[in-house]
Protein backbone atom coordinates (compact mmCIF):
# COMPACT_ATOMS: atom_id res chain seq x y z
CA UNK A 1 0.00 0.00 0.00
CA UNK A 2 0.77 3.46 -0.78
CA UNK A 3 1.32 5.90 2.00
CA UNK A 4 -1.45 8.25 0.78
CA UNK A 5 -3.74 5.00 -0.02
CA UNK A 6 -2.77 3.69 3.37
CA UNK A 7 -3.71 6.96 5.12
CA UNK A 8 -7.14 7.55 3.46
CA UNK A 9 -7.99 3.91 4.20
CA UNK A 10 -6.82 4.18 7.70
CA UNK A 11 -8.78 7.38 8.42
CA UNK A 12 -12.43 5.39 7.73
CA UNK A 13 -11.43 3.07 10.44
CA UNK A 14 -9.13 4.99 13.05
CA UNK A 15 -10.51 5.65 16.46
CA UNK A 16 -10.46 10.03 16.75
CA UNK A 17 -9.37 9.37 20.45
CA UNK A 18 -5.77 8.32 18.69
CA UNK A 19 -4.55 11.66 17.34
CA UNK A 20 -1.44 10.55 15.56
CA UNK A 21 -2.84 8.72 12.36
CA UNK A 22 0.20 10.14 10.42
CA UNK A 23 2.71 7.71 11.61
CA UNK A 24 0.15 4.28 11.31
CA UNK A 25 1.71 3.79 7.91
CA UNK A 26 5.26 3.52 8.95
CA UNK A 27 3.87 1.11 11.85
CA UNK A 28 2.08 -1.26 9.13
CA UNK A 29 5.41 -1.49 7.57
CA UNK A 30 7.27 -2.76 10.62
CA UNK A 31 4.84 -5.33 11.11
CA UNK A 32 3.28 -6.29 7.56
CA UNK A 33 5.63 -9.28 7.60
CA UNK A 34 5.51 -10.81 11.38
CA UNK A 35 2.80 -12.28 13.60
CA UNK A 36 1.57 -10.74 16.62
CA UNK A 37 -0.32 -12.77 19.40
CA UNK A 38 -2.59 -10.96 21.44
CA UNK A 39 -3.29 -12.98 24.83
CA UNK A 40 -6.75 -11.50 26.70
CA UNK A 41 -7.06 -12.36 30.16
CA UNK A 42 -7.66 -11.02 33.58
CA UNK A 43 -10.74 -10.03 34.93
CA UNK A 44 -11.14 -7.86 30.91
CA UNK A 45 -12.90 -11.48 30.41
CA UNK A 46 -16.01 -9.69 32.39
CA UNK A 47 -16.44 -6.43 31.35
CA UNK A 48 -18.29 -6.09 28.34
CA UNK A 49 -17.36 -2.70 27.10
CA UNK A 50 -14.31 -3.94 27.81
CA UNK A 51 -14.48 -6.70 25.55
CA UNK A 52 -16.49 -4.43 22.70
CA UNK A 53 -13.29 -2.35 22.67
CA UNK A 54 -11.41 -5.35 22.01
CA UNK A 55 -13.14 -6.69 19.38
CA UNK A 56 -12.73 -3.20 17.84
CA UNK A 57 -9.11 -3.02 17.96
CA UNK A 58 -8.63 -6.55 16.39
CA UNK A 59 -11.16 -5.91 13.71
CA UNK A 60 -8.62 -2.38 13.01
CA UNK A 61 -5.55 -4.34 13.34
CA UNK A 62 -6.91 -7.21 10.47
CA UNK A 63 -8.54 -4.59 8.47
CA UNK A 64 -4.91 -2.55 7.83
CA UNK A 65 -3.36 -6.16 6.91
CA UNK A 66 -1.56 -7.26 10.00
CA UNK A 67 -1.52 -10.95 10.92
CA UNK A 68 -2.48 -11.16 14.26
CA UNK A 69 -3.58 -14.71 16.37
CA UNK A 70 -5.45 -14.27 19.55
CA UNK A 71 -5.26 -16.69 22.97
CA UNK A 72 -8.05 -16.06 25.84
CA UNK A 73 -7.58 -16.82 28.73
CA UNK A 74 -11.47 -17.22 30.97
CA UNK A 75 -10.54 -17.55 35.03
CA UNK A 76 -13.16 -15.00 36.09
CA UNK A 77 -15.97 -16.72 33.79
CA UNK A 78 -14.85 -20.21 34.92
CA UNK A 79 -14.73 -19.66 38.41
CA UNK A 80 -18.41 -17.87 38.17
CA UNK A 81 -20.05 -21.14 36.50
CA UNK A 82 -18.24 -23.29 39.48
CA UNK A 83 -20.08 -20.74 41.78
CA UNK A 84 -23.15 -21.62 40.36
CA UNK A 85 -22.85 -25.55 40.89
CA UNK A 86 -21.21 -25.23 43.95
CA UNK A 87 -18.12 -26.92 43.01
CA UNK A 88 -14.92 -25.34 45.15
CA UNK A 89 -11.56 -25.51 43.21
CA UNK A 90 -8.05 -24.58 45.07
CA UNK A 91 -5.24 -23.26 43.43
CA UNK A 92 -1.22 -24.60 43.32
CA UNK A 93 0.90 -21.83 42.66
CA UNK A 94 -1.66 -19.87 40.74
CA UNK A 95 -2.75 -23.03 38.73
CA UNK A 96 -6.27 -24.24 39.35
CA UNK A 97 -6.10 -28.21 40.17
CA UNK A 98 -9.04 -29.57 37.89
CA UNK A 99 -10.72 -33.13 38.51
CA UNK A 100 -13.12 -34.34 36.17
CA UNK A 101 -16.00 -32.63 37.28
CA UNK A 102 -13.78 -28.95 37.15
CA UNK A 103 -12.74 -29.80 33.61
CA UNK A 104 -15.98 -30.51 31.45
CA UNK A 105 -17.32 -26.95 33.14
CA UNK A 106 -13.81 -24.93 32.25
CA UNK A 107 -14.28 -26.97 28.46
CA UNK A 108 -17.28 -25.80 27.97
CA UNK A 109 -16.57 -22.31 29.40
CA UNK A 110 -13.59 -21.58 27.13
CA UNK A 111 -15.38 -23.13 24.38
CA UNK A 112 -18.21 -20.76 25.08
CA UNK A 113 -15.96 -17.98 25.00
CA UNK A 114 -14.46 -18.36 22.33
CA UNK A 115 -17.30 -19.04 19.70
CA UNK A 116 -18.74 -15.27 21.42
CA UNK A 117 -15.28 -13.31 20.47
CA UNK A 118 -15.69 -15.66 16.68
CA UNK A 119 -18.99 -14.56 16.40
CA UNK A 120 -17.87 -11.06 17.34
CA UNK A 121 -15.39 -10.30 15.22
CA UNK A 122 -17.31 -11.75 12.33
CA UNK A 123 -20.35 -9.63 12.79
CA UNK A 124 -17.42 -6.85 12.28
CA UNK A 125 -17.48 -8.36 8.78
CA UNK A 126 -14.45 -10.34 9.41
CA UNK A 127 -13.51 -13.97 9.10
CA UNK A 128 -12.47 -15.19 12.72
CA UNK A 129 -11.99 -19.50 13.44
CA UNK A 130 -12.57 -21.21 16.26
CA UNK A 131 -9.33 -23.34 17.86
CA UNK A 132 -10.30 -25.55 20.76
CA UNK A 133 -10.14 -28.77 22.18
CA UNK A 134 -13.42 -29.92 19.99
CA UNK A 135 -12.65 -27.63 16.61
CA UNK A 136 -9.05 -27.43 14.96
CA UNK A 137 -6.97 -28.69 18.43
CA UNK A 138 -3.51 -27.37 17.80
CA UNK A 139 -1.94 -27.49 20.96
CA UNK A 140 -0.97 -31.27 22.43
CA UNK A 141 -0.13 -31.44 26.04
CA UNK A 142 1.35 -33.39 28.69
CA UNK A 143 0.29 -33.71 32.38
CA UNK A 144 1.62 -31.01 34.36
CA UNK A 145 1.92 -32.17 38.30
CA UNK A 146 -0.41 -34.92 39.32
CA UNK A 147 -2.01 -33.24 41.99
CA UNK A 148 -3.25 -30.27 39.93
CA UNK A 149 -5.43 -33.33 37.78
CA UNK A 150 -6.52 -31.67 33.97
CA UNK A 151 -3.77 -29.38 33.95
CA UNK A 152 -1.53 -29.71 30.60
CA UNK A 153 1.61 -28.45 29.64
CA UNK A 154 1.99 -27.49 25.91
CA UNK A 155 4.33 -30.05 24.46
CA UNK A 156 3.56 -29.33 20.47
CA UNK A 157 2.34 -26.51 18.39
CA UNK A 158 0.59 -27.50 15.61
CA UNK A 159 1.70 -24.29 13.63
CA UNK A 160 1.06 -25.26 10.37
CA UNK A 161 -3.02 -25.13 11.00
CA UNK A 162 -2.21 -21.35 12.61
CA UNK A 163 -0.40 -20.52 9.60
CA UNK A 164 -3.04 -21.69 7.19
CA UNK A 165 -5.73 -19.78 8.91
CA UNK A 166 -3.53 -16.47 9.00
CA UNK A 167 -2.85 -17.09 5.30
CA UNK A 168 -6.37 -16.76 4.12
CA UNK A 169 -6.40 -13.07 6.22
CA UNK A 170 -8.43 -15.10 9.09
CA UNK A 171 -7.80 -14.63 12.49
CA UNK A 172 -7.12 -17.80 14.79
CA UNK A 173 -8.97 -17.18 18.09
CA UNK A 174 -7.16 -20.06 20.56
CA UNK A 175 -8.75 -21.26 23.32
CA UNK A 176 -6.22 -22.27 26.13
CA UNK A 177 -7.47 -25.77 25.83
CA UNK A 178 -5.38 -29.18 24.37
CA UNK A 179 -5.18 -33.19 23.83
CA UNK A 180 -2.56 -35.57 25.11
CA UNK A 181 -2.19 -38.50 23.13
CA UNK A 182 -5.47 -40.08 24.43
CA UNK A 183 -7.21 -37.05 23.26
CA UNK A 184 -8.29 -36.25 26.58
CA UNK A 185 -8.98 -32.42 27.55
CA UNK A 186 -6.60 -30.88 29.51
CA UNK A 187 -6.65 -27.03 30.64
CA UNK A 188 -3.71 -24.51 30.02
CA UNK A 189 -2.89 -21.25 32.03
CA UNK A 190 -3.55 -18.34 29.16
CA UNK A 191 -0.08 -17.40 29.55
CA UNK A 192 1.49 -19.89 29.10
CA UNK A 193 -0.65 -21.12 25.87
CA UNK A 194 0.20 -17.89 24.28
CA UNK A 195 3.58 -18.04 25.34
CA UNK A 196 4.24 -21.37 23.41
CA UNK A 197 2.06 -20.30 20.48
CA UNK A 198 4.34 -17.30 20.13
CA UNK A 199 7.74 -19.24 20.64
CA UNK A 200 7.09 -21.73 17.86
CA UNK A 201 5.55 -19.17 15.35
CA UNK A 202 8.77 -16.90 16.33
CA UNK A 203 6.52 -13.97 16.50
CA UNK A 204 7.52 -10.35 16.37
CA UNK A 205 5.20 -9.66 20.15
CA UNK A 206 3.66 -11.05 22.34
CA UNK A 207 0.94 -8.78 24.15
CA UNK A 208 -0.31 -9.96 27.42
CA UNK A 209 -3.09 -7.76 27.93
CA UNK A 210 -4.59 -7.80 32.01
CA UNK A 211 -6.25 -5.89 34.64
CA UNK A 212 -2.64 -4.10 35.59
CA UNK A 213 -0.59 -1.13 34.12
CA UNK A 214 2.35 -3.21 33.26
CA UNK A 215 5.64 -3.96 35.74
CA UNK A 216 6.26 -1.70 38.75
CA UNK A 217 9.47 -0.74 40.05
CA UNK A 218 10.23 -0.22 44.06
CA UNK A 219 9.18 2.86 43.56
CA UNK A 220 5.87 2.02 41.78
CA UNK A 221 6.93 3.64 38.56
CA UNK A 222 5.23 1.83 35.91
CA UNK A 223 8.21 0.86 34.15
CA UNK A 224 7.79 0.70 30.08
CA UNK A 225 10.85 -1.00 29.02
CA UNK A 226 13.08 -3.43 30.62
CA UNK A 227 15.31 -7.07 29.19
CA UNK A 228 15.18 -10.43 30.80
CA UNK A 229 18.01 -10.24 33.22
CA UNK A 230 16.59 -6.84 35.28
CA UNK A 231 13.24 -8.73 35.21
CA UNK A 232 14.37 -12.00 37.09
CA UNK A 233 16.89 -9.13 39.38
CA UNK A 234 13.01 -7.80 40.27
CA UNK A 235 11.15 -11.18 41.04
CA UNK A 236 14.39 -11.76 42.85
CA UNK A 237 14.29 -8.66 45.19
CA UNK A 238 10.29 -9.79 45.66
CA UNK A 239 9.75 -6.33 43.62
CA UNK A 240 7.36 -8.25 41.76
CA UNK A 241 5.57 -11.20 43.46
CA UNK A 242 2.27 -12.81 43.64
CA UNK A 243 0.09 -13.69 40.81
CA UNK A 244 2.38 -11.72 38.27
CA UNK A 245 5.15 -14.33 38.81
CA UNK A 246 3.58 -17.03 36.63
CA UNK A 247 3.23 -14.24 34.05
CA UNK A 248 6.50 -12.59 34.52
CA UNK A 249 8.19 -16.46 33.99
CA UNK A 250 6.58 -16.64 30.10
CA UNK A 251 7.28 -13.34 29.44
CA UNK A 252 11.08 -13.95 30.12
CA UNK A 253 10.73 -17.27 28.82
CA UNK A 254 9.32 -16.18 25.25
CA UNK A 255 12.09 -13.34 25.04
CA UNK A 256 14.40 -16.23 25.74
CA UNK A 257 13.01 -18.42 22.85
CA UNK A 258 12.48 -16.48 19.47
CA UNK A 259 9.73 -14.13 20.52
CA UNK A 260 11.17 -10.33 19.73
CA UNK A 261 9.40 -8.76 22.55
CA UNK A 262 6.25 -9.32 25.10
CA UNK A 263 4.84 -6.61 26.30
CA UNK A 264 2.40 -6.47 29.21
CA UNK A 265 -0.43 -3.75 28.92
CA UNK A 266 -3.67 -2.66 31.10
CA UNK A 267 -6.80 -4.10 28.62
CA UNK A 268 -9.17 -2.19 30.85
CA UNK A 269 -7.92 0.98 28.85
CA UNK A 270 -9.12 1.99 25.55
CA UNK A 271 -7.23 0.88 22.64
CA UNK A 272 -4.59 0.12 24.39
CA UNK A 273 -3.41 -2.67 21.34
CA UNK A 274 -3.31 0.01 19.10
CA UNK A 275 -1.12 2.62 20.98
CA UNK A 276 1.11 0.05 21.86
CA UNK A 277 1.60 -1.08 18.36
CA UNK A 278 1.14 2.20 16.77
CA UNK A 279 3.22 4.18 18.64
CA UNK A 280 7.23 4.41 20.18
CA UNK A 281 6.01 5.17 23.49
CA UNK A 282 3.90 2.17 23.62
CA UNK A 283 1.17 1.14 26.32
CA UNK A 284 2.14 -1.04 29.18
CA UNK A 285 6.17 -2.66 29.76
CA UNK A 286 7.58 -3.46 27.12
CA UNK A 287 10.17 -6.77 27.56
CA UNK A 288 12.96 -7.89 25.41
CA UNK A 289 16.67 -8.17 24.61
Amino acid sequence: MSKEKSLDEIKKIWPKEIPDIENVPKYIKKYKEDLIVIKYGGNVLIDRKIFNNFIDDISILNKLGLSIIVVHGGGPRIERELKKENIETKFINGLRVTDEKVIKIVEEVLIDFNNDIVSSLNKKGLKAISINSKINNVINVIPDKKELGFVGVPDKINSDTIKDIISQNQIPIVAPLGLDKNNQTYNINGDTAASAIAKKLKSRRLLLMTNVEGVYDDRKNLISEIKPYDMENLVNLKIVQGGMLPKIKNCIDAVENGVRGVVILDGRKPHSILKEIFSDKGAGTLIRK
